[in-house]
Parts: structure tokens; C-alpha cells; sequence
């Protein structure tokens, strides 16, 4: 291995914690200084596209399948690259932040793959984002045992889950990280850190370096990660194809290319995953300003309602088409002591995923050790011996754009309690996503900013067509950080109350909460502490 980037224009801004310097090695840095050299224009022109694309869609231009690719879409030939080592059987996926607990617990739940989750549900403090990396490389070498003070142990079984890691979203820098004065892509930091330290670990492990790939938009972003992947693989002296990934559909533009993004990515693919919230989110923030697209509260938007369907049905059809495995939503339910209402919640869950088997999806994502079981007994019940159901190609799917957007069918006012649910949601993840915890159980739910992104745009998209009273909802929010200042004092409630009014309650909506906290929030409380 031979890198020779100057590490001198490498900055750690971050403040040094514990074993830091196991991961932010010279070696690593100048990696990530690479990976910047080679790809930070592109990615400021992928995040210019995305803002040129919601312009014309805003003003008016419609949603369709692309022309310029129908070629790919009619072309029955191409096929993604084979299953990789221990991502042959997706059956149940758990998911989760990589601390050391969660690590052990979802390796050890039954659960086939674990997808160590450096995104949505992590809060990206400089603590979380190296403490994240110290738990993969742990893992992978077997060193992560430990007793809590309470005499708890946690211990790595023999039989684990495959892990895979979801770096941040192409639109969030790491500004505890500079290279030549500027902030480097939390993208390429995420990516690079794990890939530099694991990969040919993995490899040597019999597995591999398997990401999961969330926020992307078009085609455009699956290509630039597969060239990240190529660049990677080449510097360090890995084969070619054996990164593999798995994208998550979760934006509404990204629905209409799904064939284009696997074909893209198909000497790295590993398969596509329908994320609800953040495919709601998508919708509103697209066309939130539109008459025609008022979602009801986000409890009653179910994966039966039609354009729910078109989008699950049509993601089955295309990745089987193409031999990539598709993998269902998430289950939230954390499981409680109230038996009854535990009961109910199961039922619900095993419903959810009974639907997904018998639509054809490989398998399925849970939030909680408890869930795999409910997850594991619907699929085996489908799949028996089975890895997979590849060959159900869905050929009887027929999924127009309209389908994908008929929003209306569904169309009702929200109710109060819907817009109360939101404020208190909101409210409450943004004070625990400020005091450096990303995966929140709320209402038991195991929550991430999925569930605050689409809470809070709700609110913005009922306060726009005047659904909801501006007063109304002000009077809810100081009600709620009221109770949550009661509740706990700890609370960082006057800087929750700020983001959610911010990204709520202002005239114009920010494409995402997290940029702006991170920037206004963490960092200076980083700064603040050092």
C-alpha cells in the first residue's frame, strides 16, 4: 500500500478523545485527502443537479421516467453482480447506531445482516463519528467484549450477523475534519475511515466491505459512489466488484430510476431498500407546495395506501428483474413490559412483514433484537430453505408514474392529535440528536431523523395550505417544552424549541434539519468544550 498525499493539509478540528489516534492515523488521513482530491467537485455538482431538479419540479415540470435511459429500462440483459459472501440470505436485517452495545446485541440476535448505521441514527458528534469507526475495527478483530459497571457482559457469539455500514448523505460535511481550510464530505469520511481499516480485514474474514448507501436522488449519485468505489478499491489494491452496496430508495426522484441507479452500481450491487420515512419526507419536500400532494397525520400513511404499493411493488419487481435482492421497511416497535399492548404491536409487525414476503422481498429491516424472531418466522414461512425469492420477478407489476404519485386517493385533513404528535416528536428528537444520541425510543418506537424530517415537514406542509393555525401549533410547541423541561432537566430545550421553529414554522423549508443543527449545535458545543 503506497499513499502519499501530504497528511500536513490534513486538519483535525475535532477535540481528541480515547483511541482517536487509532483511527486518525496519518495513513487514514491521507487516504480521505485523496478521496477529497478526486471527488469533491463532483459531488458539488451532483448537489447542484439536485437543486436544479427541485427548481424545475417546483415550478412545475413534471415527473417521469427518463427518456434518455429508456434504453436501459428495456434492455433485459443486463444483470447486477451475484450475491457477495454472507449477503446471499437478507432474510431479517437489524439495524442500528454502532455503539458497542448495540454492536454486540445486533450481531448476536439472529439477524443476518447488521447495518451499523453512521447516519440516520447516529448523532454525528466527533465522539460518535471515531467512536464509531473503534467499534467496526473492534468488532472486526474480535476485541469488543466488555462488563458494564454493573456487572452486565456482553460477548460475541459464533454465529454473527454481515455487517454493513450507511455513511452520512452526500449534502453533510464533517467540519470537525479540514483538508486545505475546508470541510471534507462526511460522505468520504464515513466511507474512507471504514474502508481504509476494514476492508481487507473483511476480506480476510471471508465477507467483505458492504455499505449501505442512503439520500441518493438520480443516477448521477449511484455513479459517483460506484467511481468512489473503483478509486478505492484501486488505491488500496483490492479487486475490483468486491465493494458491494445496497441503496435505499427513499427519495421519490430516486423512485423513478431505480433500474438506472442498479445499473450504475451493478458491479457493486448488492440490492435496493424501501425507506418509508424518508420516502414521505422526499414527497413532501418536493411537493409540499402543491394542493394535490396533503399527506394526513403520518400514523394513517400505511405501505397499503396506493402509491405506497406502486413504489414497494415496483422496487420488488425491478431488483428481481435484475438479480439484486430487494429488502423491505423498517420495524420501529420496541418491544414493552405491557404485555397487552406488546401483543399488539407484534401483531402488527408480523402483519407488515407477512405483506412484504408475499410481494416477493428478500427479507426485511427490524430496529430491535426483540423483532427478529416475528421477522425471521414470516420469511422462513415463505422462504423455507430458500435464500431468497430471486426468481419471483413480479412480471405481472405494472407501475406508471401517476401510480407512483397519486398521493389524493388518500388525501384528509390532519387531526389534532396528528399535529401534536409531530411537535412532540420533533421536539423531542431534536433535544436527544443534540445531546449526541441519534436512535431515540419515543412512544415505543425506536426513532431516527427519518421521524423527525417527516414530522417536521408535516407541520410546514399544514401550516402552507392552512390545514393547521400558526398559534395553534406555537401554543402545542411551548406546551410540549414545557413538559419536556419537567421531565428532564438536562433538556436542551431552548435549542430544540430554535431548530424546530427553523425547520418547521419558517416560510421557506430546509431541504434537511441536519446541516444547520450540525453547523449551529454540535459543532459549537464541540468548540465550546474544547
Amino acid at each position: 500500500m503506497s499513499i502519499h498525499a501530504p497528511t500536513r493539509r490534513v486538519q483535525v478540528l475535532g477535540t481528541p478523545g480515547d483511541r482517536h489516534d487509532e483511527i486518525l492515523t496519518p495513513e487514514a488521513l491521507d487516504f480521505i485527502t485523496r478521496l477529497d482530491d478526486a471527488f469533491r467537485s463532483r459531488r458539488l455538482e451532483v448537489l447542484k443537479e439536485r437543486v436544479r431538479r427541485s427548481t424545475h419540479l417546483a415550478g412545475g415540470t413534471p415527473l417521469v421516467f427518463p427518456l434518455a435511459t429508456r434504453a436501459i429500462r428495456h434492455d433485459s440483459e443486463w444483470r447486477v453482480a451475484p450475491p457477495a459472501p454472507g449477503l446471499t440470505d437478507r432474510r431479517v436485517e437489524i439495524t442500528g447506531p454502532p455503539d458497542r452495545r448495540m454492536a454486540v446485541n445486533a450481531l448476536n440476535s439472529g439477524a443476518r445482516v447488521w447495518m451499523a448505521d453512521l447516519e440516520d441514527a447516529t448523532s454525528p458528534t466527533w465522539d460518535n463519528v471515531i467512536g464509531g469507526q473503534l467499534t467496526l475495527l473492534d468488532v472486526i478483530e474480535r476485541r469488543i467484549d466488555f462488563t458494564t459497571p454493573g456487572g452486565r457482559e456482553y460477548r460475541l457469539g459464533s454465529d454473527l450477523a454481515t455487517i454493513m455500514v450507511r455513511p452520512r448523505g452526500w449534502h453533510l460535511l464533517e467540519e470537525h475534519l479540514e483538508i486545505d481550510g475546508r470541510p471534507v464530505s462526511a460522505s468520504l469520511v464515513d466511507f474512507g475511515l471504514y474502508f481504509f481499516h476494514c476492508a481487507q480485514r473483511q476480506i480476510d474474514a471471508g465477507h467483505g466491505p458492504y455499505f449501505y448507501l442512503p439520500k441518493l436522488e438520480n443516477r448521477y449519485e449511484a455513479r459517483l459512489w460506484n467511481d468512489v468505489f473503483l478509486f478505492a478499491q484501486d488505491l488500496l489494491g483490492i479487486p475490483r466488484g468486491t465493494v458491494r452496496a445496497t441503496v435505499l430508495i427513499e427519495t421519490i426522484t430516486a423512485a423513478f430510476e431505480m433500474e438506472e441507479i442498479l445499473y450504475e452500481l451493478r458491479e457493486h450491487r448488492a440490492g435496493l431498500n424501501a425507506g418509508r420515512w424518508d420516502y414521505l419526507f422526499s414527497l413532501i419536500k418536493t411537493f409540499g407546495h402543491r394542493t394535490d400532494f396533503q399527506l394526513p397525520d403520518r400514523s394513517s400513511v400505511t405501505m397499503t395506501a396506493p402509491f405506497m404499493r406502486a413504489y414497494t411493488e415496483l422496487l420488488v419487481r425491478t431488483c428481481h428483474k435484475r438479480g439484486a435482492h430487494a429488502v423491505g421497511g423498517m420495524a420501529a416497535h420496541v418491544p414493552s413490559k405491557d404485555s397487552e399492548a406488546n401483543t399488539a404491536a407484534l401483531a402488527r409487525v408480523r402483519l407488515d412483514k407477512e405483506r412484504e414476503a408475499e410481494d416477493g422481498f428478500d427479507g426485511s429491516w427490524v430496529a430491535h433484537p426483540g423483532l427478529v424472531p416475528v421477522c425471521r418466522e414470516v420469511f422462513d414461512e415463505v422462504l423455507g430453505e430458500r435464500p431468497n425469492q430471486l426468481e419471483r420477478t413480479r412480471g405481472d407489476v405494472e407501475v406508471t408514474a401517476a401510480d407512483l404519485l397519486s398521493v389524493r386517493r388518500i388525501a384528509a385533513p390532519p387531526t389534532s392529535e396528528g399535529i401534536r404528535s409531530n411537535v412532540a416528536v420533533a421536539l423531542r428528537y431534536f433535544d436527544a440528536w443534540l445531546r449526541g444520541r441519534g436512535a431515540v425510543a419515543l412512544n415505543g418506537l425506536m426513532e431516527d431523523a427519518a421521524t423527525a424530517e417527516i414530522a417536521r415537514v408535516q407541520i410546514w406542509q399544514w401550516l402552507r395550505h392552512d390545514r393547521a393555525e400558526r398559534s395553534a401549533v406555537l401554543d402545542i410547541l411551548d406546551a410540549e417544552c414545557e413538559a419536556l423541561a419537567e421531565g428532564d432537566p438536562q433538556a436542551l430545550v431552548t435549542e430544540a424549541r430554535e431548530l424546530f421553529v427553523h425547520t418547521a414554522l419558517s416560510p421557506g423549508l430546509p431541504a434537511f434539519f441536519t446541516p444547520g443543527a450540525y453547523t449551529r449545535h454540535l459543532v459549537r458545543r464541540t468548540e465550546a468544550r474544547s
